[in-house]
């Protein structure tokens, strides 16, 4: 009887005098690694960038461009052959050295875009999906040079090298065959990971992952080929230490923060005038 008086007199009673119920603590949300935007599912469920259509169209180019400056330009225009088949030829020479150097930038700049998706720092700029379109525009073409490069060296009569011994890696014994070996090498990794972005629905996600992370092994590849069979000015030299360098930073850095425990999130505290704190009588 007293205990049902009890209860009657605590429901019957104002609310301003009731003592305030203490808020009820929520369990702190466990911490999460850090999550790069490469492993965003927006992200790598994305459209290629450049649709594959347009793609083909840019590799037939490099490569019908290539055989056109080769063979068809010095049937035509004589004097230009004249110069070209020289005892000293440079314009084959220079075309390769100069698709070269582009080939190798748009690869180090899409080694770049890459690492800030995974640092999160594209975050800040130009974002995820910006960063993301860049990362492939710049592999793609990067690719586009590199057939160029390749296909050009057959009209260099200093080279002297044949279809077969430019497609087939190690297949070259004139100049520099380890490090051109190398390149060759770089050239048809290029390939694989610029076209994984065509088919990354039938690879899966992981299967596409690892394939991208073999473009570190790619990048390596085309860095000593250019370090020990193109690096033959200052400024050449320069720019390949240079990009090593940033690339190597990123990485680390990298690393550095899939390693680092991610803060905990704390936990919620309901406001003053909160109803879960105060209820209503």
């Amino acid at each position: 009887m007293d205990q049902s008086l009890t209860n009657t007199e605590q429901l019957t009673q104002p609310a301003a005098e009731r003592p305030p119920r203490p808020p009820t603590a929520k369990p702190e949300a466990a911490p999460r690694p850090p999550r790069s935007l490469t492993t965003n599912p927006e992200l790598v469920e994305q459209s290629p960038a450049i649709p594959f259509g347009v793609l083909l169209t840019l590799l037939i180019g490099a490569i019908l461009g290539a055989f056109a400056a080769v063979i068809v330009l010095p049937a035509w225009l004589p004097g230009l052959s004249a110069s070209l088949l020289s005892s000293e030829p440079k314009a084959y020479w220079y075309l390769s050295r100069s698709s070269a150097v582009a080939a190798y930038v748009l690869l180090w700049l899409s080694m770049v875009f890459g690492l800030l998706m995974t640092n999160r720092m594209a975050r800040l700029w130009p974002g995820g999906p910006g960063a993301f379109d860049l990362h492939q525009h710049t592999s793609l073409l990067g690719l586009a040079f590199a057939i160029f490069h390749a296909l050009i060296l057959l009209g260099d009569r200093y080279i002297n090298a044949t279809l077969a011994q430019v497609l087939l890696p190690f297949g070259y014994s004139g100049y520099e065959p380890l490090w051109v070996g190398l390149g060759q090498l770089s050239l048809y990794g290029m390939a694989v990971v610029g076209l994984s972005f065509y088919v990354k629905q039938w690879l899966g996600r992981t299967m596409w992952r690892v394939i991208h992370f073999i473009s570190f092994a790619i990048w390596l590849l085309s860095l000593l080929h250019a370090l020990f069979s193109g690096s033959d000015t200052a400024l050449l030299s320069g720019l390949y230490w240079v990009s090593g360098g940033s690339v190597l930073f990123l990485t680390v850095y990298r690393i550095l923060v899939a390693f680092q425990p991610a803060k905990p999130r704390p936990a919620r505290n309901p406001a003053p005038n909160d109803p879960a704190r105060n209820p209503a009588p």
